[in-house]
């Protein structure tokens, strides 16, 4: 039960987020109806729509999202045409005629003297569910990602149900405020009218918003007002959640799942790389939906060449930001040998869409292959679990290296000219590009973050505050009071590997001191 519990308070929070803007014309243009016939079965509409849709598209295919994008044009079209008729009574009562009767009925300016229809007001929510895209906090994102990644179940389509609960119900609030409120303003100013075209301004605003892109472009990015602190901390404090919806993320930041720190600047250089581990052979790259950019690629015609795959999707703020590097290093290393294939595995509906994602890639500048994993075949194959996330493959079709998330960009391309070397390249580029991205592409400020990227495995651990590491066997560890800033230990019993550190049995947790 806790489970939706969770899922309820991640779409409670969704108040806040600047992906609740498009959507809030359309449900405060009925802020001045009884909420009984009104706003509630408005807001039910939206919230079983929503919960429908996103449970189809994570798992039913392309059919699904084609059918979504043919649901959501009718329903902005819908939306315009209750728009114009708040603004005009006359073009309303010349609306209501038969062919387009829907309108005008939902409009109730032809008829305002007629009771709020709650069907009416049903079908409004349902049009209005089909054009919400929520930004993906991590609450939203562990759903999703666990129903793409799973298939289709009860428990999935109830959690997005409960998400969309909250989400309405706070909703609700606002709908019950605003509806006073414009109470009180027709009352005391006479303003009703100015206030009705006011409201069908605001519709046609987001109508064209919506379908420009703006919703699932600019907002989904957007860091303003940002809840995932909040839902991280949820997250945490539910421990089992991520079991329970089936995904093994370790980590969620920004508007996706992300592993790995993000970090103010590269690590000086080094002397000398270490040796790269083997890390395994590149799985086939089977499943893929479609290639843009290129020709069909397999793992066997890959042979001989360096190949980074970094998954990512469009609208994920922490993949964005990665991209001026690995489109700088693509330019860099391309002629030395250097393949880099974008993995495109989607997480909402929208970036299923083959044309979404062929505009997207022209208006980023990624000119290198990319492969859209509508499937999650690749995904599969690589047992990845984050977005961004980044395989470096030698010329024999070995993974020598990976890194999640966001950072260590130096390193990461001092893998990439090790590998050309070791492939026998000549001339391999030297040096570190610097690849300062600007709007959506540009890093966060890291001025005030005076805690670095902390790694657990013995291999690179720092500033360890619980004793001395035990390598590769089961050990009881401990952790004292006062830890020192950016220190960090383990509680519980652990097996530290060299990469990695595994809780052998409850309880258990990590503490680290950070400044953020």
């Amino acid at each position: 039960m806790w489970l939706f519990a969770l899922a309820y308070l991640g779409g409670v929070l969704t108040i806040v987020s600047p992906c609740i803007l498009p959507v809030l014309p359309f449900v405060f243009a009925r802020a001045d109806q009884p909420f009984s016939r009104s706003g509630l079965p408005l807001l039910g509409g939206m919230a079983l729509m929503f919960a429908v849709v996103a449970s189809l598209a994570a798992v039913g295919g392309n059919w699904v999202v084609e059918a979504n994008q043919y649901g959501r044009w009718l329903a902005l079209a819908l939306m315009a045409l209750f728009a114009l008729a708040l603004m005009s009574p006359r073009l309303a009562t010349v609306l209501s005629r038969p062919l387009v009767r829907l309108g005008g009925r939902l409009s109730q300016t032809a008829h305002p003297d007629d009771r709020p229809r709650p069907g009416t007001s049903f079908l409004l929510g349902i049009a209005t569910g089909l054009l919400w895209a929520p930004c993906a906090g991590p609450i939203l994102g562990l759903i999703l990602t666990g129903a793409a990644l799973q298939g289709a179940s009860l428990d999935t389509t109830l959690l997005l149900l409960a998400y969309a609960a909250g989400a309405t119900t706070s909703l609700a609030v606002a709908l019950s405020i605003g509806g006073k409120v414009f109470a009180i303003m027709k009352r005391s100013l006479g303003l009703g009218e100015w206030i009705r075209r006011g409201l069908g301004a605001a519709m046609l605003v987001a109508v064209g918003a919506i379908a420009l892109g703006l919703d699932t472009t600019v907002l989904t990015q957007a860091s303003l007002a940002s809840t995932d602190t909040i839902e991280q901390a949820l997250i945490d404090r539910f421990g089992g959640y991520r079991r329970a919806v089936g995904s093994l993320v370790a980590g969620a930041s920004g508007g996706h799942l992300v592993a790995g720190a993000v970090v103010a600047g590269s690590p000086p250089a080094r002397p000398a790389d270490p040796p790269l581990p083997d890390e395994g052979a590149m799985p086939p790259l089977a499943g893929v939906v479609q290639w843009l950019n290129s020709p069909l690629l397999t793992t066997q015609g890959l042979r001989g060449k360096v190949v980074l795959v970094d998954f990512w999707t469009y609208s994920c703020i922490n993949c964005l930001r990665t991209l001026p590097y690995v489109e700088a290093w693509a330019k860099k290393y391309r002629a030395a040998g250097l393949v880099i294939i974008g993995v495109h595995s989607p997480e909402f509906a929208f970036e299923r869409d083959v044309g979404n994602v062929r505009q997207a890639i022209t208006r980023l500048g990624v000119d290198y292959p990319v492969a859209i994993d509508n499937n999650y075949a690749v995904w599969r194959a690589f047992g990845n679990e984050y977005w961004p996330a980044d395989y470096f493959i030698d010329a024999r079709g070995r993974i020598r290296y990976h890194h999640f998330g966001e950072g260590d960009y130096a390193q990461s391309e001092r893998v990439i000219q090790q590998l050309l070397r070791a492939a026998g390249a000549k001339n391999v580029p030297g040096g570190l590009v610097d690849a300062r991205g600007t709007g959506v592409l540009q890093a966060p400020d890291m001025a005030a973050v005076e805690s670095p990227e902390t790694y657990v495995g013995y291999d690179r651990a720092q500033r360890f505050s619980s004793g001395a590491q035990v390598p590769d066997r089961a050990q009881a560890y401990g952790v004292s009071p006062g830890l020192p800033l950016n220190g960090w230990g383990l509680s519980g019993t652990w097996t530290v590997g060299g990469q990695r550190a595994v809780l052998d049995g409850a309880p258990g947790r990590i503490v680290f001191q950070f400044h953020a």
